[in-house]
């Protein structure tokens, strides 16, 4: 027999899951019942797809807290104890580059950009092409998530104050959009979105905080974030910089 202290276990990922799925809910069924006034289509389907969204969500969420968060935290402890600020950076690039590749918002994202800077006469219609420019893309913003990566480990070594860091990214953000080609800025905008996805943001702030939690005179709560502002900042200027030498 499951006890109740193992069914709530089992159940709450659930039933937390359909508590932040709710209000997506509510809005789509309020819009489409009383201000389109039209019934859902594919009624069956979507119920469906709710469901596997439900239990997509809830086992992500469990895997984080059992798998990624742990894992991440340990490796910054014992690269902390290690002491080789060699291998923790190369760590951080790798990870901080890994994970950006594989994000599905970004090879969406690089795909989407390629179609249209051929359908604008950017490039040529061709696949291959495509293929190159979304590769190209891709492999830009990895290598810049990975040199923020860095940075921001960097940062919590030293003790930078992450404040003028940001102010100060931005700040050549906004110059780089003067000089950058019109085509690259909005793209590049919206890669500093898609890299802090659902890959790169849990192994990137157990990181942080775990490098922060292992080092004496750094507060998990103040130094232990801010790393994920370090992969949204830089992933555009080294899009609108390749904007700058590519087109």
């Amino acid at each position: 027999m499951i006890s109740l202290n193992g069914l709530f276990k089992v159940t709450r990922p659930l039933l937390e899951a359909l508590r932040d799925l709710a209000p997506i809910i509510l809005v789509i069924l309020f819009f489409q019942g009383f201000v389109l006034k039209q019934p859902i289509p594919n009624m069956e389907e979507m119920l469906v797809g709710m469901v596997f969204v439900l239990v997509g969500l809830a086992l992500f969420v469990r895997g984080l807290e059992i798998g990624l968060f742990p894992m991440g935290e340990g490796m910054a402890h014992a690269f902390a104890k290690k002491g080789n600020i060699f291998w923790l950076l190369l760590f951080a690039f790798l990870l901080g580059f890994a994970t950006t590749v594989a994000e599905p918002a970004l090879i969406a994202v690089a795909g989407k950009a390629a179609e249209v800077a051929a359908q604008g006469g950017l490039i040529e219609t061709t696949a291959e092409a495509m293929s190159d420019y979304a590769f190209g893309l891709r492999m830009t913003v990895a290598l810049s998530v990975g040199t923020a990566i860095v940075l921001g480990v960097l940062r919590i070594l030293v003790g930078w104050p992450l404040h003028f860091c940001i102010i100060g990214g931005y700040f050549l953000v906004v110059a780089m959009t003067w000089f950058a080609p019109q085509e690259i800025i909005g793209i590049a905008y919206d890669s500093g979105g898609v890299t802090t996805s659902t890959i790169t943001v849990p192994l990137v702030t157990a990181l942080g905080v775990g490098l922060a939690s292992s080092i004496r005179g750094r507060n998990p709560m103040l130094d232990g974030f801010g790393l994920i502002a370090f992969a949204s900042l830089v992933p555009m200027i080294f899009v609108m910089l390749y904007g700058m030498l590519m087109l």
